[in-house]
This record gives C-alpha cells, sequence and structure tokens, in this order.
C-alpha cells in the first residue's frame, strides 16, 4: 500500500511565500550583476546564457524543490475531522517549562500531523499483513519508528510528548513507546576521561553503537529491549533502565537522530538510526530565537531545577540575574549554538516533515517531502 498525498487530499501545486520568492531572486540577481562587473562580460549571447541559467536555477530551488510548504491555516485544513482527545489538563502536563501548549496550536498543527502519522502507520501494517499471509508467520510485526531531531530548547521534546500521546489513542497502533537519546550520552566519567565534557551532546559524546543496536533490535521485533535513562537534575546517566517490548509505535528524540554517512566521509559504512527510521520530522526555527529560547529556560531553571538536591547546577543559584544570563549566554555560544550549526542544522533537509516555528514556539510553517 503506497501513501500518496492524494490520499491525504493535499494539492500537489506548491505553496510559496512570495517574500522569500523576491528575496531569493532579487540575491540572484545581485550576485549575477557583481559577476558580470567583475568579469566584464561584453558579448549578448554569453550573458543571455547566464541570464537563462540562473533564472533556471532558481526555478529548480524554488518551484521544484523537495518540499511543499504549508502555512497554518492550509495546513489546519488538513485535520479532516480527527476528534481532539487531549484535555487542556493533559496538554499542561505535557509541555515544556518554556512553553504554552494550547488546545488551538494542538488542533491546528499536531492532530493534522498524527493524522498523517497514522496514514502512515496504517500503510505499513498493511505491508505487514502482506508478509504474514505471504509467510505464514504473524510473529513479524517491526514497530513503525520515527525520529523527531532539532536544537537544545526549541521544543523537540514537548512535540515528541504530544504525538506519543496522541498517535497511543489511535485504535490501530496503542502502544506508543518514546526514547530519548539522551539516556545514549556516554556517563560523565568516561567524558572527563576523554577530555569532552564540554561537548555534551555533540556526537562524539554518545554512545552510539549502543545506541544503534537498542533501535536495531526493537526495529528486529525482539522482547524487552533495555535503554539507560539519563537524569537532567544530575546531568549524569542514572542506574535505571526504561524496557521497551514490542511497541506499534518507537518515537526517537534527539538532537542528532538525523545524522547519516553525509556526515562521516571518513567513515561512510556505519550504521545510523537515521537508517531505521520510518519517518523523521524536524523541529526548526530561527537560531537567535532558540537562543533566546535557551537563555529564559534556562533563567526559569535557576528558580525551580536548580534548586533541587542533587542538581548537577545548583551552584548557577547563586549568580545575579545578570550573571547567570551572561552564563547562559556563554554556554549557548560556546557549546549548543556551535552544535546546531555543525552537527544539527545541517540534518535538516533529511526530514520528511520540517516544523517551522516562530514567537512563542508557535509553528508557522510546515514543510512535507513530497
Amino acid at each position: 500500500m503506497m501513501l500518496s498525498l492524494a490520499s491525504l487530499n493535499i494539492k500537489k501545486k506548491p505553496i510559496f511565500h512570495k517574500s522569500r520568492l523576491f528575496v531569493a531572486f532579487s540575491n540572484k540577481m545581485r550576485f549575477l550583476t557583481q559577476f558580470y562587473r567583475l568579469r566584464h562580460f561584453h558579448s549578448f549571447h554569453l550573458n543571455v546564457c547566464f541570464i537563462l541559467f540562473f533564472f533556471l536555477s532558481f526555478i529548480v530551488r524554488y518551484f521544484m524543490g523537495p518540499y511543499i510548504s504549508f502555512d497554518r491555516n492550509q495546513w489546519a485544513e488538513l485535520r479532516n475531522s480527527v476528534p481532539m482527545t487531549l484535555s487542556e489538563a493533559d496538554l499542561k502536563e505535557l509541555q515544556g517549562i518554556n512553553e504554552n501548549l494550547t488546545m488551538k496550536e494542538t488542533a491546528e498543527i499536531y492532530l493534522p500531523l498524527a493524522r498523517l502519522l497514522n496514514l502512515y502507520v496504517a500503510a505499513r501494517q498493511s505491508r505487514n499483513a502482506v508478509l504474514h499471509q505471504f509467510l505464514g508467520n504473524t510473529d513479524i510485526s517491526p514497530p513503525f519508528i520515527i525520529g523527531i531531531a532539532g536544537s537544545v530548547a526549541v521544543g523537540k521534546s514537548t512535540t515528541a510528548r504530544l504525538l506519543k500521546a496522541l498517535l497511543s489513542r489511535w485504535e490501530n497502533h496503542p502502544k506508543v513507546e518514546l526514547i530519548t537519546t539522551d539516556g545514549f550520552l556516554f556517563p560523565n566519567k568516561i567524558l572527563n576521561e576523554r577530555g569532552i565534557m564540554g561537548k555534551k551532546g555533540f556526537p562524539e559524546s554518545y554512545d552510539m553503537k549502543r545506541l544503534v543496536q537498542f533501535v536495531s533490535d526493537v526495529k528486529a521485533g525482539k522482547r524487552n529491549v533495555s535503554a539507560p535513562i539519563y537524569s537532567h537534575l544530575t546531568y549524569d546517566i542514572t542506574t535505571e533502565e526504561k524496557v521497551v517490548d514490542r511497541p506499534d509505535v518507537l518515537i526517537i528524540e534527539g538532537l542528532n537522530v538525523l545524522q547519516s554517512g553525509m556526515d562521516y566521509p571518513h567513515d561512510p559504512h556505519r550504521v545510523f538510526i537515521s537508517d531505521f527510521l520510518d519517518f523523521s520530522l524536524y523541529v526548526d526555527a530561527d537560531s537567535q530565537l532558540i537562543e533566546k529560547w535557551y537563555v529564559e529556560r534556562f533563567m526559569k531553571f535557576r528558580h525551580s531545577a536548580f534548586k533541587e538536591t542533587g542538581s548537577y547546577f545548583s551552584h548557577y543559584t547563586k549568580l545575579s540575574e545578570l550573571e547567570a544570563r551572561e552564563k547562559a549566554e556563554s554556554i549557548w555560544h560556546s557549546i549548543n549554538g556551535k552544535n546546531l550549526q555543525h552537527n544539527i542544522l545541517p540534518t535538516k533537509e533529511r526530514a520528511q516533515l520540517v516544523l517551522r516555528k516562530g514567537l512563542n514556539h508557535t509553528v508557522e510553517e510546515i514543510l512535507l517531502r513530497k
């Protein structure tokens, strides 16, 4: 069973933002003009060829690109009467400390997304049914695996929790599990020994072999697969584990879940989490906005989580407001901002769907791969 855009009532004609097109085209023409001045082209035919080349490249990039763009209203129409199954109290429990998850946002953005994912899961289940019939073995039912990537503080954890809650209420896949890649970070002891404590969250700080093995085992249908648990309070791996037992859907949320062999040209034959994903989602926003959210979250934690007994960051509570803000900005620029630019953001275009956020964590644009 193939899932097409037609089955979702999605028009094939792409939707574009005129302002973005104008800016992009203006940049192309500005570059072309400067190029002419530098090279002093005088041939009329050569000039025409260059103009055609840039114009065609512009058309291919913006009218034949890999994504269809939707604004909020267009996306909300694709909900197709999917009922709201969560209450205000449910949303309050699911939202992050620096977010205000509303019924309106859930109805207009996440219910259409849940419908899309349900259709994909149903298509996979139909494929599994064919294998069951052909092989005479009903024990082969690999889970549908969803990867959610994005920067620190962009809201990917809230997105993951919300999708888990929504998807688990569909009758055909009630068993939905959520795993964060934080649990597969190396313990602080190992990070300190390797001198990479300051790069926590960077690809090299993860036990990728163990993470890939976990995802592989779950995908293979193994029973009771264990995943380590990370504590944001102690900033370290705990002794506890989470057991995943043949879910219908597995959601994996983390900074680098969309990395592939293209990110490691010196070792392209490695296996990555992205090799096991059935659907991938990237939560996006302008980097300056994300920095703002990170600092705001840091300041709120300073008056809450950082004060808890055993908190790794308790020493930050002794700083003044100005000192704490400066510290948060320093951490962003030296660690999280660098990780975003060098390792996370380059993977965005591999996602099948991009949620582009604006102010107050509200989604302003949705990009769906054709």
